[in-house]
């Protein structure tokens, strides 16, 4: 089958286009409105057009300093390339291809995906795949290369954490290798013959079944899940086993370690003194929960209140699910974190364990009104509305695909001198800069200020009024458009 690609997929004119990302596009960046038609934002010191935009957040297209290109047609297309790497997305999380040198590959909500780069020898390998019904991977050797059909036949190798699976009329055959052992199932899962390298076992599953291999394990289960015993480890010197009449009993124990249950799951206990002393009682398990240990320290009084240090993780809950907060360390950095109900309020704070005395940085959401970043070191971010970063904290795609088209507030904070702030889609916005300040509504009304004088404009120009920096007069002028021309054309931002 031959490799899908998209370049040519979707081809958007150069000023349809955007400035991604939280806020604003660039640092020092002047802005041309004529929105909705479009909004330009000008490097001002290489007077360059970085970003574009049309009708509101709708059509986007941006160029980093590092010359990686993005384009986007909300919510349907997104194309970003760096160099020989490409990705495009169409109907997010439907249609995607990634493209890196002689590596590309094509998913369909990763339930076709497609596949091909190169082998270590330079021979090409290539797999497809059709979930759950075809797979195949093509690498030049027949060791590892496969086709197959569910549920008619075939083999599939290295995969789904077994080195084989191969089938026949699934479910009446399916064989499953991993190392040494074999389980064949005929038909899955009711019949069980396991053998090879020292593995025996017959399982009628769920009446009954064994399987063991000597000096390492031995297990039998009868109305499963109901009866079983388990033994591993046998060569160590005090075995692990566990053990279970369901609901009544349960035990499972090793070195240094043992917990039994008792109207299993509601009464019970651990108590442990290897590597890490603990002992814990459960009372209607997983309500009530008492435990404390070198490592651990529970204490569970669901859903009123629980408190538990694990290996430095800490965390509480007061009327579950209402409100949550954890506190752990991260290397050198102290992380605290404050829910209420899982996401309607979400707070994550920062802190430097190395520089105690430095402004913390976070990060917070009042869901779905507004989402605020603050970096510590000055620089500070909001937008609203935002009722998606919550739900998808490190999925760029959405933050740059459907996020902008719910933000119409949004406001960044660079450094004192170096402020933007934009509402409704650019309609209107305000840009502080150590090279100019401007304000503006669209094109009906703009007003500027730098090192050349301060510029007031009326329908992008119609009517103007200009001042020089050693005049206080204001001269008045008909037609002056030279402000909204960029150094450089718009082709400045298509890939």
């Amino acid at each position: 089958m031959p490799y899908l690609r998209p370049s040519k997929l979707v081809r958007l004119p150069v000023w349809l286009l955007f400035a991604v990302g939280l806020v604003g596009t660039c640092a020092q960046a002047k802005v041309v409105n004529m929105w909705p038609f479009w909004v330009k934002h000008v490097d001002e010191i290489t007077g360059s057009v970085t970003a574009q935009q049309t009708l509101g957040p709708l059509f986007e297209a941006r160029r980093a300093p590092d010359g990686a290109t993005t384009q986007i047609w909300r919510p349907i297309y997104i194309h970003h390339q760096n160099g020989e790497r490409e990705t495009t997305h169409l109907l997010y999380p439907f249609f995607s291809w990634h493209r890196d040198g002689d590596r590309a590959s094509f998913s369909f909500f990763q339930l076709i995906n497609q596949h091909r780069d190169t082998n270590v020898d330079g021979t090409p390998r290539a797999g497809f795949d059709v979930w759950p019904f075809y797979f195949s991977r093509e690498t030049g050797d027949p060791a590892t290369s496969y086709r197959a059909l569910l549920p008619v036949a075939g083999t599939i190798k290295h995969r789904f954490g077994k080195d084989e699976l191969s089938w026949a009329a699934f479910p009446l055959y399916l064989r499953v290798a991993q190392g040494e052992k074999r389980t064949h199932y005929t038909p899955w899962p009711f019949v069980r013959h396991i053998s090879g390298g020292g593995h025996a076992g017959f399982e009628l599953w769920p009446l009954a079944g064994n399987r063991a291999r000597a000096g390492e394990y031995r297990e039998q289960f009868f109305l499963w899940p109901l009866i079983y015993r388990q033994e591993r480890k046998l060569s160590d010197p005090v075995p692990e086993r566990r053990v279970g009449m369901l609901p009544f009993y349960t035990r499972e124990s090793g070195t240094g370690y043992v917990s039994e249950n008792f109207l299993w799951p509601f009464f019970g206990y651990t108590d442990r003194t290897a590597p890490q002393r603990y002992h814990e009682t459960r009372y209607l398990w997983p309500f009530l929960v008492q435990g404390r240990g070198a490592e651990r320290h529970v204490n569970r009084w669901a859903p009123f209140y629980s408190h538990s240090v694990v290996k430095g993780y800490d965390k509480q809950w007061v009327l579950w699910p209402l409100l949550r907060h954890a506190r752990w360390q991260d290397g050198v950095v102290a992380q605290e974190r404050s829910q209420l109900l899982i996401f309607l309020y979400w707070s994550n704070e920062q802190r430097s364990l190395t520089n105690p005395s430095a402004a913390p940085a976070y990060k917070k959401h009042f869901w779905p009104l507004v989402s605020v970043w603050d970096n510590g070191a000055g620089r500070r971010q909001w937008q609203m509305l935002s009722p998606l970063e919550v739900f998808f904290p490190h999925n760029d795609t959405v933050r740059q695909v459907y996020t902008p088209l719910l933000a119409i507030f949004r406001y960044d904070h660079r450094a004192a001198d170096d402020v933007r702030w934009s509402f409704l889609w650019n309609a209107v916005s305000r840009t502080q800069s150590p090279r100019e300040r401007a304000f503006h509504v669209g094109p009906l009304f703009s007003s500027a200020e730098n090192a050349d004088g301060a510029r007031i404009a009326l329908g992008a120009g119609l009517l103007s009024w200009r001042r020089a920096p050693s005049d206080r007069r204001w001269q008045f002028s008909l037609f002056d458009f030279r402000s909204a021309r960029a150094k450089n054309s718009a082709a400045d931002v298509s890939p």
